[in-house]
């Protein structure tokens, strides 16, 4: 799995004008699925996404997680973070997992972040045309890539 997580003031995503989810102070997580990850890789992007320290303490330090200042979490569907761009300048989109899979982990995905103890998890539409809008505070942003942690 691949994520970009963003550290938000607020962010919300819509669907034909329609906005399906939004969030306060948080994150907004572009979440790709991979073609071979499994709920162990959902796992722990979610812990490690939960318990990132990179809310400041009192001391103006990156110290808190989102865990540590009740924030929010808004979860976006992202296949094109699992494109290859070796060859040429047309990126191919089969490192995504298949529709159905990614899908079952997506969900599951923030299954976890609630289980995590994340009070607010909004998500866009699976598959959808989305616009995403955020306030992007920082601004922070952080990859994840469960190849780091995760032996496939």
């Amino acid at each position: 799995m691949k994520a970009v997580i963003q550290r938000v003031s607020e962010a919300c995503v819509n669907v034909d004008g329609q906005t399906i989810g939004e969030i306060k102070q948080g994150f907004l997580v572009l979440l790709g699925v991979v073609d071979g990850d499994t709920q162990h890789e959902a796992d722990v992007l979610a812990s490690k996404t939960a318990l990132l320290r990179v809310f400041e303490d009192e001391n103006g330090k990156m110290n808190r997680s989102v865990l540590d200042i009740d924030g929010e979490i808004l979860v976006v569907s992202q296949f094109t973070l699992c494109a290859d761009v070796k060859k040429g300048n047309r990126p191919s989109f089969t490192p995504s997992a298949k529709p159905e899979e990614a899908d079952r982990l997506y969900e599951y995905f923030m299954q976890k972040l609630k289980e995590q103890g994340v009070r607010k998890v909004e998500h866009g539409m699976f598959g959808a045309d989305m616009n995403v809008s955020l306030l992007n505070d920082g601004p922070v942003t952080i990859l994840f890539d469960t190849d780091t942690w995760c032996k496939k």
